[in-house]
């Protein structure tokens, strides 16, 4: 089997498993990217070569995050089509700015952003007094990742009055999130976190879950300083072309009930 085979069969297998992946037949899958299933079929099996517009359209098709678009671009033989530059890249400093400006709007209320394995890239002045708790400092050597500086037990995790929900929470999101992209980083990451000690669901303070009309997960810290509670919502960058700014979220805590928003000073 000659170089060109080789390749052709590992693009084929690698696009049938993020067809596996995404749960689609080869005939559904084939009729969203408007080509014979036959043709499909030959791709991959690595009968068939595909196009440099091929390979793109059938990466959109199966909404393969950009910088594994690059990884089957590459393994079809064609140069990658999206730039991973740095956030301080001078290109993107308008995307820069756009983040300090969401992260300052924000305050008083914590916000954060993360990149693709939830390691903190930027923050506003409002977490400082939630990361001048933690018992751990290695916690907060670069890179900060969030998710383990919340569930350690040297960081965020014994001030959690939820920790058994809020863990359970974390781990789906993270879940999905290798589902979405097979990371196997995250998929490391998972394992770790799972093995940190939590308090039970079943032992949660269930009845106060009401206060927030049972349509959300409360984050629930009980500081030194008193009793506070959050939810979340998550911004991204519409249409990104750069990996980097593809893989960005945003995060912020926005108070759940009066007491916090008050101890805040919002």
């Amino acid at each position: 089997m000659d170089a060109i085979e080789n390749r052709q069969q590992r693009f084929g297998g690698q696009l049938k498993a993020w067809r596996n992946r995404r749960r689609m037949s080869q005939l559904d899958f084939a009729l969203e990217a408007e080509i014979s299933q036959k043709h499909l079929s030959f791709i991959e099996t690595g009968r068939s070569a595909p196009s440099r517009d091929m390979v793109i359209r059938l990466t959109e098709c199966l909404d393969v995050p950009l910088r594994e678009r690059n990884t089957l671009l590459l393994a079809a033989g064609y140069a990658p089509m999206y730039l991973a530059r740095e956030l301080d890249d001078p290109s993107l400093k308008a995307a820069r700015e756009a983040i300090d400006l969401l992260l300052k709007g924000h305050e008083p209320y914590p916000a954060i952003a993360v990149d693709r394995h939830w390691n903190m890239v930027a923050s506003n002045a409002a977490i400082t007094p939630f990361l001048a708790v933690l018992s751990e400092p290695s916690l907060l050597e670069p890179p900060v990742n969030v998710l383990r500086l919340s569930l350690h037990p040297g960081g965020l995790a014994p001030y959690i009055g939820n920790l058994g929900n809020w863990k359970s929470h974390l781990l789906d999101r993270l879940r999905h999130q290798i589902e979405v992209t097979a990371d196997p980083a995250l998929a490391e990451l998972a394992k770790e976190l799972g093995a940190y000690p939590a308090g039970s669901e079943a032992t949660d303070d269930h009845h106060d879950y009401h206060d927030y009309g049972d349509v959300f997960v409360p984050f629930e810290l009980h500081m030194p300083s008193g009793k506070l509670a959050f939810f979340s919502t998550i911004t991204v960058f519409g249409t990104p072309v750069d990996v980097t700014l593809s893989e960005i979220a945003i995060e912020s805590f926005f108070p759940a009930n009066d007491e916090t928003r008050v101890a805040l000073g919002g």
